[in-house]
């Protein structure tokens, strides 16, 4: 009984955790977005400086990442070449720059209920990418999936209360070129056998993302940034707004190597819902009926996609461990015949 229970005890704990994890991640993810939200929109903060933003944000996590691994030690440093990293990494670091500063950028001129609708197209732009670079397979199934979320998104969009085009391009840009990196981790890192977690990717990337920010920086934040001589840089707001965005890529670190990244999908439409309904409540952007039946429909997509993955996920592990059977069951056989071939001979002589 005493053992039974200790179990049970476990198991609790466990969920308990997991739950944890999840509420911790889902509370910085809406808190970077409502606080990013909040700093550049031109009738709250007023700070409409996206690339500033952005490069704020990118040097304190880098600063905090090699106190981390370089002075703390916290965390084991990956060892990595000069041509890996120029190969690799920057690459991964344009892209990853060009999203942030991309979604960033769609903060001033959309609602944040609508960037998340927006953000349904993510599975739809991984999905279609990894394809063009042969890293999934075409199937007429997903596809049709793909354009039912596609479909749902259309729909929102049409019923968006304050549509505008350059919003929508910008957060279509910044999925584009999220999804691109996404694959190109695949491809350039994780083929290559190397894995970075949240810390490590920072310490590597943040600096790269930088660097490529300070040139679009330089031509079109500074000149207007001099000109508003009555600005003064408050850490109080930048300083909490930036740690929060560095303990979000911690979060993510403990979500999914304690629970998995499919948890995280999910922890992510809850994430969504939550979004969209603060945003009416509080912030008190219009949601029209049409808006929810299009995120409705897409979320559908996403759910019924998040399933398939965890599908297919379920299945070849079966198959792996189907195969470790045949193998064990093979190298028994072959011990079990030796074994007779051995006797054999010996009654033989």
């Amino acid at each position: 009984m005493g053992k039974g229970g200790s179990l049970s005890d476990g198991v609790i704990k466990k969920i308990l955790l997991s739950y944890t994890y999840v509420a911790i991640w889902i509370f910085l993810s809406f808190t970077v977005i409502v606080y990013n939200k909040y700093i550049l929109d031109k009738k709250m903060y007023n700070w409409p400086f996206p690339i500033s933003l952005t490069m704020i944000h990118m040097s304190f996590c880098a600063t905090l990442a090699f106190l981390l691994i370089k002075v703390f030690k916290v965390v084991e440093p990956v060892s990595m070449s000069r041509e890996l990293y120029l190969s690799s990494v920057v690459p991964i670091g344009a892209l990853y720059s060009l999203s942030l500063w991309l979604s960033n950028s769609a903060y001033i001129y959309l609602s944040v209920s609508f960037i998340q609708m927006l953000k349904a197209l993510m599975p739809v732009a991984v999905y279609s990418i990894g394809v063009l670079f042969k890293k999934e397979g075409f199937k007429t199934d997903t596809m049709a999936n793909m354009l039912s979320i596609s479909l749902g998104v259309a729909i929102a969009a049409y019923g968006e209360a304050k549509f505008d085009t350059w919003g929508v391009m910008l957060q279509l840009g910044a999925v584009a070129f999220e999804a691109t990196r996404l694959v190109m981790i695949q491809i350039l890192l994780t083929s290559k056998g190397i894995t970075l977690n949240p810390i490590t990717s920072l310490y590597y990337v943040a600096p790269c993302c930088f660097v490529f920010l300070l040139v679009p920086w330089i031509f079109v934040e500074l000149p207007v940034l001099k000109e508003t001589s009555s600005f003064h840089f408050d850490f109080v707001i930048f300083g909490t707004n930036s740690l929060c965005a560095f303990a979000l890529n911690l979060a993510v670190f403990l979500l999914v190597g304690k629970t998995s990244a499919l948890t995280m999908n999910v922890a992510g439409v809850v994430k969504d819902w939550l979004l969209i309904a603060f945003s009416w409540s509080v912030i008190k952007d219009t949601v029209t009926p049409i808006n929810l039946f299009g995120y409705g429909l897409a979320f559908l997509g996403v759910a019924y996609y998040n399933h398939s993955k965890l599908q297919a996920l379920k299945a070849k592990e079966a198959q792996k461990k189907a195969a470790q059977a045949d193998e064990e069951g093979g190298r028994l056989l072959e011990e079990r015949e030796s074994e007779g071939t051995d006797k054999k001979s010996e009654s033989q002589n």
